[in-house]
């Protein structure tokens, strides 16, 4: 289990709340402090307290640079968001890895459940957490009772699925934030971990008064930000399910190459229906055999038409091929076969004179032990996004029956 700390000028909070971690049983793997550019001697305090915990410098400004430079640098299987300014009790941190054990993917703490509370939060902040809450949760079906809270665990394998500002990227010119560096990132992560549809287990919390010096929360202006944020991570999660896959492919290897027949398109063709052409003709639209139309479209079935249009029977309907020989393609066109001074050998033959012994299985560390129980594997193994899926599939469809329709 790693504990994540981001810090900015908290040295005399972490005379307290490094120790209360180090005494947390079952006992923390690790315990990362995340600095940001403190000057208050927070690093010197942090290696004199808690000789043993691992200092790590964000990269940019910002809450959510110093989260996402933790995680990156976090080496356990759980990894638990903690804040510096004393507010979080480290005794509840066993209840959070509780959760997670008992099957949850992400425990999100609350302070207005029962067996929360807090000791810190004004009339106003308490106000626009709840408005942000139904907001968050009409947006995306969820039934969160704190979205703003910091006091989250999660499994450490679901970073990926979370794609956070990459900690290397440089920072804005302009001096402000990339999406997701600021006190946005509790909102961005509960956002991203509904949108990927994982178990969140809400795990009381009760918040106390900050031990010394000030906030660097900004109601108003991150109020604003967490709105926005909500927003703009709608409009995320609907891009993403109706995106199509990405085509890893090149046209040859997805159609194959031409033969002495006609050429039978694959249900999965391009959205478009362009091939790109075949071998060396690929650049220009003309095929080998020179029946290939000038724009390089391409039927379902394989066969290339002049405009492009997807027919599903092999007919071309009279559209003549790319050198204007006014010859309608038709269900007979066949590719000429190249001539040839060889004798023709047994297949058999030509496998066995061209085959290639198998290469040795590659040695691989065996697989780290993970404590995430039997019954939630790891991320991704037993969660597919059956609604992005399906919004794919659909889309394709209907694509296709649009083609189909309008040969």
């Amino acid at each position: 289990m790693s504990v994540v700390v981001p810090t900015r000028n908290e040295a005399r909070n972490l005379q307290v709340v490094l120790p209360a971690i180090a005494a947390v049983r079952p006992a923390v793997h690790e315990v990362i402090v995340v600095d940001g550019n403190s000057v208050d001697g927070t690093v010197e305090t942090a290696r004199r307290v808690l000789p043993w915990v691992r200092i790590v410098e964000q990269t940019r400004k910002g809450k959510g640079n110093a989260m996402a430079c933790g995680f990156a640098a976090a080496t356990g299987d759980i990894i638990v968001m903690f804040d510096a300014d004393g507010s979080a009790d480290p005794a509840e941190i066993p209840a959070f890895v509780a959760a997670l054990k008992a099957g949850a993917d992400f425990a999100k703490g609350t302070r207005f459940a029962r067996g929360g509370g807090s000791d810190d939060i004004t009339l106003l902040r308490r106000t626009g957490n709840a408005g942000l809450n139904g907001v968050a949760n009409a947006l995306f079906g969820t039934r969160h009772s704190d979205l703003c809270y910091g006091y989250n665990a999660f499994w450490a394998d679901l970073l990926p699925l979370l794609e956070l500002p990459a900690v290397d990227a440089p920072a804005p010119d302009d001096g402000s934030m990339l999406w997701g560096d600021g006190f946005e990132i509790e909102t961005v992560l509960a956002c991203r971990v509904a949108a990927a549809e994982l178990k969140v287990t809400e795990v009381p919390s009760y918040e106390r008064e900050r031990l010394f010096g000030d906030t660097n929360l900004r109601t108003f202006a991150d109020g604003t930000r967490v709105l926005r944020t909500l927003a703009a991570e709608r409009r995320r999660a609907n891009q993403r399910r109706v995106e199509p896959p990405a085509v890893a492919a090149p046209a040859a290897a997805r159609y194959g190459t031409p033969h002495d027949g006609p050429l039978s398109g694959p249900v999965g063709a391009p959205l478009n229906g362009s091939v790109n052409g075949a071998v060396n003709g690929a650049a220009h639209g003309h095929a080998r055999n020179g029946h290939a139309p000038s724009n390089g479209h391409g039927g379902q079935n394989g066969h290339a038409v002049h405009n492009g249009h997807v027919n599903g029977n092999g007919h071309s309907n009279g559209h003549t091929n790319g050198h204007g020989n006014g010859r309608p393609l038709g269900t007979a066109d066949t590719l000429p076969v190249p001539p040839t001074t060889e004798p023709a050998q047994p297949i058999e033959q030509v496998e066995a004179a061209t085959a290639v012994p198998p290469s040795p299985p590659a040695a691989t560390a065996p697989p780290r032990q993970s404590p995430r129980p039997g019954n939630r594997p790891a991320a991704g193994t037993d969660r597919p996004a059956p609604q992005r899926a399906t919004a794919q599939r659909e889309a394709l469809d209907a694509r296709y029956a649009l083609e189909e329709e309008a040969s």
